[in-house]
């Protein structure tokens, strides 16, 4: 097993040709990006049962998001927080307990964070920082990331908390869901948070794909079993390619975006384990950077 450090070998790979760049939190407009429809004005579900209050008849009350004590820092102000959502998941528990959300936690948010910090002089926090979509301080951070999604089952509290949180210049990245019933499940959550808003492909002319490094394809990032064992790297026979999408908001302000059919929380997590494949790891560092650059500066 190669040593923690060995995520600066990674990241020393992933910063080929790269520049440096000082950034800053902010929530501002860009123009109007070229969008391709994927999916019809979604209905208006904000009052439809989630999958959650349907699912409490079977299985009883939602679980209880139990949050890990946040670590001690006497000197917690920083320029970016890699910020994790937690919210009400049904039949996932993460590898640890406690909910889809913790999936990869928090390995994989301190290791982002050490290479993210290596590959520009960003003011981060080095380790994690998970919070609820209720939680009123949700809006100190303009970056959040979400992943499992095909499991979420979000409260009525929680939907708006998430909206309110959009619509006032939020960034959300999600992450790790797989195939055509995940898509529905997640599809169905977000037009209950963004009534109507389309949900769209965004092709590699995008300014996400080349706003720090210039990402010339999509590729499917696996999962550290399959990664590792050389079988194919798609989970279901219905989730092999690749795709990321996104929502905008009425400025043409990219809000969401959309990571399906891919884990790259997984390559972030086990970017030192030697056998996982640095082609995979070295693409979901490239991307993760290139979603925080331009999550902070659009």
């Amino acid at each position: 097993m190669r040593s923690f450090p060995t995520l600066l070998a990674v990241a020393a790979v992933a910063a080929s040709g790269a520049t440096f760049v000082h950034l800053a939190p902010r929530f501002t407009t860009g123009p109007s990006d070229v969008r391709t429809p994927v999916a019809a004005d979604a209905p208006d579900l904000a009052s439809a049962p989630s999958l959650a209050e349907s699912a409490t008849r079977f299985f009883g009350s939602p679980p209880v998001i139990e949050l890990p004590q946040t670590p001690q820092d006497p000197d917690r102000i920083r320029e970016f927080f890699f910020t994790r959502a937690a919210y009400t998941s049904y039949g996932g528990f993460g590898r640890r307990g406690g909910g889809s959300w913790r999936t990869d936690f928090p390995e994989a948010d301190r290791h982002f964070m050490v290479v993210l910090k290596r590959l520009t002089n960003l003011d981060g926090y080095d380790d994690y920082n998970a919070i609820t979509l209720t939680d009123p301080a949700l809006r100190r951070y303009p970056f959040l990331y979400a992943l499992e999604v095909g499991r979420m089952s979000l409260t009525g509290p929680e939907i708006q908390g998430l909206r309110d949180y959009l619509e006032a210049g939020g960034f959300l990245v999600i992450d790790d869901f797989w195939g055509g019933q995940e898509w529905q499940n997640f599809e169905y959550e977000m037009a209950r948070v963004l009534p109507g808003r389309e949900i769209v492909d965004l092709t590699l002319d995008h300014p996400l794909f080349s706003t720090f490094y210039d990402i010339e394809e999509v590729r499917q990032t696996p999962a550290i079993g399959r990664g590792v064992n050389g079988v194919p790297t798609w989970e279901r026979p219905d989730a092999q390619v690749p795709l990321v999408r996104g929502i905008y908001d009425d400025e043409g302000r990219l809000m969401v975006v959309i990571n399906f059919n891919t884990d790259l929380g997984d390559a972030w997590e086990h970017a030192e384990n030697p056998f996982y494949p640095l082609e995979y790891s070295t693409y979901a560092y490239q991307v993760g950077v290139n979603m925080v650059v331009y999550g902070m500066s659009h």
